[in-house]
C-alpha cells in the first residue's frame, strides 16, 4: 500500500506467533478456514515467516507464524511456554519518525528504534510487543540510525 491511497493511520496489519511445528499449524489454521498467502525462508536469521489469513482478508487481517529453525549446533529447540509463543501486534503509521518521538515525548521506551526508516518495536504498558512499520521507507535520520536497541522487543 502506497500512502498515495486514502487510508487512515494506524492501520492493523498481523499479529505474530511463534511455532514449533510449521506443518502442524498451517494445517490448524486450514482447519479454521484460513489459507497461506505467502511464505519467507530467511537464511541469515534461520526463520521462516508464514503469513495466514481468511479468504479475502489478505494484506487486511493476518496471523503470522513465526518458525526459528533449530541451532545449527544440534541443540534443542526452544520450547515456548509462559506466553514465548505469542510475538507482537503490528501496525502500519504514515510517519515511524513522528510517531516514535510522540511514543518518547509521552515516556515510552523505543525498544528497536526505526535505523532503517521502515521498522521499529515498542511495548505497551503491560509489556506487549508492538510493530510499528513504515508505509513505504523513509530515509535513515538521525537521532534514530545511530540509536541503539533496548530492553526486549
Amino acid at each position: 500500500m502506497s500512502s498515495s491511497e486514502n487510508t487512515s493511520y494506524p492501520k492493523y496489519l498481523h499479529s505474530m506467533i511463534r511455532v514449533s511445528d510449521p506443518d502442524a499449524t498451517v494445517n490448524f489454521f486450514k482447519l479454521i478456514g484460513l489459507e497461506e498467502v505467502r511464505r519467507f525462508d530467511v537464511e541469515a536469521g534461520r526463520f521462516t515467516l508464514i503469513f495466514m489469513a481468511a479468504p479475502g482478508q489478505a494484506g487486511i487481517a493476518e496471523v503470522e507464524l513465526t518458525y526459528n529453525w533449530p541451532a545449527e549446533d544440534g541443540a534443542p529447540a526452544e520450547k515456548y511456554d509462559g506466553g514465548r509463543n505469542f510475538g507482537h501486534l503490528a501496525y502500519r503509521v504514515e510517519n515511524i519518525y513522528d510517531t516514535c518521538q510522540r511514543l518518547m515525548d509521552a515516556g515510552v521506551t523505543i525498544n528497536r528504534p526505526p535505523r532503517d526508516g521502515h521498522m521499529a518495536f515498542v511495548r505497551s504498558p503491560d509489556g506487549i510487543s508492538i510493530e510499528l512499520l513504515q508505509d513505504g521507507n523513509l530515509d535513515p535520520q538521525e537521532p534514530w540510525a545511530s540509536m541503539e536497541n533496548a530492553g526486549e522487543w
